[in-house]
């Protein structure tokens, strides 16, 4: 079953075994990050473009990371950045961070959506982290509903979800071993999520428990 959507911020050249290990988990992943740069960056980058084709081969979602700075980012901007991934990596959609959760911001992010939506289609992941207002789920495909660490998620679900017709999804950071995050995202009404080892400033450079190539 495809439940894992994996935020992977690391270089192929310089994680060449982790990146294996992520194609070859195909079966179980609903999709992967692609960021390059904090997107995807000011050229081309070969080798995110040929892991992207892997994934891509072996029936896995490559999607486009790009930051949207809570709605204060100009729309050019980031159309920019996703017609970019589009064409240097053939991403299959895009996974907006630092996504804005009240109803005040939806305008901004209704128009990034049809962007996506445009020419071929996308799937659209919006990272609120938190759970937004349920006009959200009109326009995503998938709404990450928590972000943070594997004590806070314990501890502190998020808010229950009210809306309908949309996937959510739970990423949690500084999980240990033996943390069964899937049933615990079941229980709050995630069917995607991801829970991975790292800590601070980089937690996403680290891959889920049970994925990572053994050392």
């Amino acid at each position: 079953m495809k439940t894992l959507l994996v935020p992977y911020y690391e270089h192929p050249a310089v994680r060449p075994a982790e990146w294996d290990a992520l194609v070859a988990a195909a079966p179980r992943l609903y999709g992967v990050v692609l960021n390059p740069a904090s997107g995807p960056g000011d050229r081309p980058d070969p080798e995110f473009a040929a892991v992207a084709g892997r994934l891509r081969a072996a029936d896995v979602r490559v999607l486009g990371y790009v930051d949207t700075d809570y709605g204060r980012r100009p729309h050019r901007d980031v159309q920019g950045e996703l017609a970019r991934h589009r064409d240097w990596f053939g991403t299959d959609g895009v996974f907006l961070d630092q996504v804005a959760a009240t109803e005040a911001e939806f305008g901004y992010y209704r128009r990034l959506a049809t962007a996506v939506r445009g020419p071929g289609g996308g799937t659209l992941v919006l990272n609120h982290g938190t759970a937004p207002h349920p006009s959200y789920a009109r326009i995503a495909d998938v709404l990450v509903t928590f972000e943070g660490t594997w004590a806070t998620y314990r501890r502190k679900p998020p808010p229950p979800w009210t809306g309908t017709g949309v996937r959510l999804c739970h990423l949690v950071h500084g999980a240990p071993a033996d943390a069964d995050t899937a049933a615990l995202a079941g229980e709050r009404g995630a069917g995607l999520y991801c829970a991975v080892p790292g800590t601070g400033d980089h937690p996403w450079g680290t891959l889920p428990h049970g994925l990572a190539p053994a050392s």
